[in-house]
């Protein structure tokens, strides 16, 4: 059987509860949900990046990866991503950001899902995803 393991990139903040930033067993790694946080800072709470849409999707987007990358994937081998919006008046303004960070893969993208949602005062998006290795 093998062996699961908790992934945390070393500029992510700890998790607020008893949950792993990423899991990955055999090829299957699950992305739990990540928002805007910039880079953990020491003995400062995580903070949004900004608060704007636009700024804390990228950072967002760019959290995800970064467990990716950790855990040994990449958007590449995203199967599957869900969105939590905060607003569904922005969920076309997400939707083009969405669009032009992807825009760079040269693969089919990811099945999606978004829902709106409830989150912490200050953010407007969180993101999660589920990736197969080969």
């Amino acid at each position: 059987m093998t062996d699961k393991t908790a992934l945390t990139p070393a500029r992510h903040t700890a998790p607020p509860a008893r949950f792993s930033h990423g899991v990955r067993k055999g090829g299957i790694l699950q992305v739990a949900g990540q928002v805007g946080f910039g880079p953990a800072e020491e003995g400062r709470p995580p903070q949004p990046v900004g608060p704007g849409l636009r700024e804390q999707t990228l950072q967002t987007l760019e959290n995800v990866r970064a467990v990716l990358e950790e855990g040994g994937a990449s958007w590449e081998d995203a199967m599957m991503v869900r969105v939590y919006l905060t607003d569904t008046a922005h969920f076309s303004e997400f939707n083009a950001i969405y669009d032009e960070y992807f825009a760079v893969l040269d693969q089919p993208p990811a099945a999606r899902t978004t829902v709106y949602v409830g989150l912490p005062a200050g953010l407007l998006v969180e993101i999660d995803a589920l990736a197969v290795l080969g």
